[in-house]
């Protein structure tokens, strides 16, 4: 954004005030709070969120003299899109959205920008126009791109000499290069999910073509429709970039490469396995970028945070972690190791695969194909002086009996495996042939989680119907504050600020539909239960209990269920009732 000088902000600030957005004490307050902290009030106003985004750039606008555009509901022909490559339009937040005669009009953050001008106009070879529009407002029309997909990728298929008849032999298989119409049927499918933030793909043949999804927000999307004719050149070039064997159709192979989607690099591991109508492709991405780890981030809170944290801090015994493939299991036991991290500790894992890079710990890359399985890498970890081991899965009686030894022997082990359930974890430790006495004196705290779907900020408030009011009710109304006085405490404890008294009616909230968020959401959080490992827990794991009693103790101990902490969430507005039973309809 171009420096803005006094005088352009003094008339930014009284069109606010003239428009109802400010009063005239909000900015003499704001004003002195801009010069308290050195900085203009513009900046502060843009940092708190005080006026809405696309209102402050109207604003602005006005200000300066320049048009401006709301593209809020706009929709953009693939035409228009087209003339600007999608690369340089998210770079330079800068969106073709019309043509008016020769020119071109381009819609953009800050139209100052007259090196960014002089881009535009050599991308698009024609005069353009640069008019004045939000960073949501460009976003839209970026989310935009990804609808030209299909189009695309059957230009590209349209593109290739192979027919159903025809399949491409090895060496023709091994000629093809980056540009082939193949490469760029990839290419372009691995772009789409990178920046839709895609967890999976998949590429599954029927009788008569090749359907494309994508896994977005832990849903499972149709992409595009492909012809069946190019689906032995799209099966052998990925097997080829994954260094598989391209001649072996009859049993499933996984492999694993690395590529590049703008600035980003993806590790993508992949699996390929016969089916009746040929071979499934499917591409898990893993993004290498750096991240930032936070469990207050990724949902967690009140009981659950409360108790992982004190359980992190001790010199032994094991924090499990537990939940279906894709549930984010991995990504809790990094924000731990994150939280611990420190020069006084030796921090050692063993993944499967090694999802994010995280500097000052030690990661090793289980390869079963050399013999480096979690157990013999455990065996050769507990002789590296560690002081915490992660393992990425306890999948077997070995490696559960190598992390209860490491554990019973001054080593904070933090592991995953799969269970329904915090409750279920003993139990399944004990299927896998652990002593349970052994159980109950390592394991210190045992963690369940799912991932919902979270509300895009732009939301509307909707009163709740009766099924909905009777279904909080008995799941958290014991949870709920009874009154006002209340409020404090039940705050302070449950972690959420927006809590409402128990009633008869609530109000929830869910997200606006948009083009970029058609369900009204975007990025996911995760929902949480944690079981402190009691006393009184210790004695049922001996006695062999059920799940279910495991559970309802845990629950009389405090413990807030999965189920209760997403609808907690809720309540305060991150997701839906109706996405919560969605992933929560669990069986212990």
């Amino acid at each position: 954004m171009a420096v803005l000088t006094d005088e352009i902000a003094n008339k930014i600030v009284e069109n606010l005030v003239n428009g109802g957005l400010l009063t005239a004490d909000e900015l003499g307050d704001y004003k002195k709070q801009a010069k308290e902290q050195g900085i203009s009030i513009i900046t502060l106003l843009h940092s708190q969120s005080k006026v809405p985004d696309e209102e402050l750039t109207r604003a602005t606008a006005l200000a300066t003299g320049k048009k401006y555009v709301n593209l809020a509901e706009a929709h953009i022909d693939s035409e228009v899109l087209n003339k600007i490559p999608y690369d340089i339009a998210s770079r330079m937040m800068a969106v073709p959205i019309g043509v008016d005669g020769d020119t071109l009009q381009i819609a953009a953050l800050d139209p100052d920008n007259l090196q960014m001008v002089d881009a535009l106009s050599s991308a698009a070879k024609q005069r353009i126009e640069v008019i004045t529009a939000s960073q949501k407002s460009i976003n839209s029309i970026l989310s935009q791109y990804n609808l030209s997909i299909t189009d695309d990728l059957t230009n590209a298929a349209d593109d290739t000499k192979y027919t159903l008849d025809e399949a491409p032999n090895a060496q023709e298989v091994r000629a093809i290069t980056p540009d082939s119409p193949v490469s760029q049927i990839i290419a372009k499918l691995l772009d789409y999910a990178a920046r839709q933030n895609a967890s999976d793909i998949h590429i599954e043949p029927t009788r008569t073509e090749l359907r494309v999804r994508c896994r977005i927000d832990g849903i499972l999307k149709e992409v595009t429709v492909l012809p069946k004719s190019i689906e032995s050149a799209i099966v052998s070039r990925v097997k080829i970039l994954s260094n598989l064997k391209i001649d072996e159709h009859r049993k499933p192979q996984d492999g694993q490469f690395t590529t590049k989607v703008g600035d980003v690099e993806i590790d993508l591991r992949i699996a390929i396995s016969p089916v009746i109508w040929g071979e499934q492709i499917i591409i898990r991405l893993l993004k290498k970028e750096a991240i930032s780890l936070k469990l207050e981030d990724m949902g967690m809170t009140g009981h659950a945070l409360r108790a992982v944290r004190d359980n992190m801090v001790r010199t032994g015994g094991m924090i499990l972690i537990s939940g279906p493939t894709g549930s984010g299991k991995t990504t809790t036991l990094y924000a731990i190791i994150k939280e611990i991290l420190s020069d006084k500790i030796n921090i050692v894992t063993l993944e499967d695969p090694v999802e994010y890079k995280i500097d000052g710990v030690n990661q090793i890359q289980v390869d079963a194909a050399v013999g480096l399985t979690f157990a013999d890498g455990l065996k050769s970890i507990l002789r590296q002086d560690p002081d915490v081991i992660m393992v990425g899965e306890i999948r077997d009686r070995e490696t559960a009996e190598l992390a209860v030894q490491a554990a019973l022997t001054g080593h904070l082990v933090l592991a995953t495996l799969h269970t329904n359930s915090a409750a279920g974890i003993l139990p399944r430790l004990t299927d896998m042939g652990i002593e349970p006495f052994l159980i109950a004196s390592t394991v210190n705290i045992a963690v369940a989680q799912r991932l919902v779907r979270h509300n895009v900020n732009d939301r509307e408030v909707y009163e709740a119907n009766k099924n909905e009011n009777d279904s909080i009710n008995n799941t958290i109304g014991q949870l709920l504050p009874q009154n006002e006085a209340a409020m404090v405490n039940a705050v302070s404890d449950l972690g959420y600020s927006n809590l409402p008294v128990y009633s008869d009616k609530y109000n929830l909230q869910r997200g606006i539909k948009t083009e970029a968020a058609p369900d009204g959401f975007r990025g996911r959080l995760g929902i949480f239960e944690a079981m402190n490992i009691t006393p009184e827990v210790q004695d049922l794991v001996v006695n062999h209990s059920t799940n279910i009693k495991i559970e309802q103790l845990a629950v009389e101990q405090g413990m807030i269920t999965m189920r209760q902490d997403g609808y907690l969430k809720a309540l305060d507005g991150s997701t839906t009732i109706e996405e919560v039973n969605r992933v929560a309809n669990i069986i212990v």
